[in-house]
């Protein structure tokens, strides 16, 4: 997936979303990315395919949002995406 089909803030709600759904892969990864100790300027470029020279902060910020609802996912919402 490009840039362009990510949000600059994932979701912050009890709820899984359809565009949680649609960015499970990219969680996964994101979940891997940090298992592995990657940078979040490697997690930007390589999995959220940003440009992280053009807008730093703003690319962190998405880094950041995206794996804090990851995290989300995998400790508590997989319980809602399982019962969907």
């Amino acid at each position: 997936m490009g840039a362009s089909s990510f949000d600059p803030t994932a979701p912050d709600c009890p709820e899984v979303t359809d565009y949680d759904r649609a960015h499970t892969k990219t969680y996964l990864r994101l979940l891997d990315a940090e298992a592995d100790e990657a940078s979040w300027e490697a997690m930007a470029a390589e999995v959220l395919g940003q440009d992280i020279g053009a807008a730093p902060a703003a690319a962190h910020l998405m880094v950041e949002s995206h794996l804090q609802r990851a995290r989300w996912l995998r400790d508590s919402g997989y319980l809602r995406l399982l019962g969907d």
